[in-house]
């Protein structure tokens, strides 16, 4: 969840001689499956493709999908400023766990489409309950699937060539540390 404050009002303190926010709202946000399907049903396209979002689509995003603190009146939204909207960007961006992949080949980018729907079908697939991942930061629930895909996929057969490679560096090591030439 992103929490940001959202000034309303600027006042001038006199001791320190600079604009203060007076007044300020907080508001709490959250990208995750839930928010992305909450879009794609308005929108009726998806939301992971590649078109970009227009201006629009971006405010209805932050205000009615992601925004979670009840009764927001509308003209709040029009306050938020540019580090506000960096703050934004920055959280849907953000990786939001601890895993990382080792790229062992350049995976082509699939040209399937992601929408909703089909998040919820990897779900259902690799056994992974709505309530509460769905709620999860969207790319958390990503790299979750991800790693159950793998961890589900069975390992990769070395080509010949790759097990001969292989053999003649553990031979290299070998004679190396036994000081012997073969």
């Amino acid at each position: 969840m992103l929490t940001i404050i959202v000034p309303l009002e600027e006042g001038y303190n006199d001791a320190t001689r600079k604009f203060v926010v007076a007044k300020s709202f907080k508001l709490e946000m959250e990208h995750s499956l839930a928010t992305l399907s909450k879009w794609e049903s308005f929108f009726e396209k998806p939301f992971l493709g590649q078109d970009e979002k227009t201006f629009e689509e971006t405010i209805w995003y932050i205000k009615e999908a992601m925004t979670i603190t009840p009764d927001v009146p509308p003209e709040f939204f029009s306050r938020l400023t540019d580090q506000n909207v960096d703050e934004i960007n920055k959280y849907i961006a953000a990786k939001m766990t601890a895993t990382w992949f080792a790229e062992r080949e350049q995976k082509k980018r699939s040209k399937d489409v992601v929408t909703a729907e089909v998040i919820y079908s990897w779900m259902v697939s690799l056994n992974i309950p709505f309530v509460p991942c769905e709620d999860w930061h969207l790319n958390r629930l990503l790299t979750l699937i991800r790693v159950c895909n793998e961890r589900n996929t069975p390992p990769k057969k070395m080509s010949k060539a790759e097990a001969l490679a292989r053999q003649r560096q553990l031979n290299a090591q070998r004679r190396s540390q036994f000081g012997s030439n073969g």
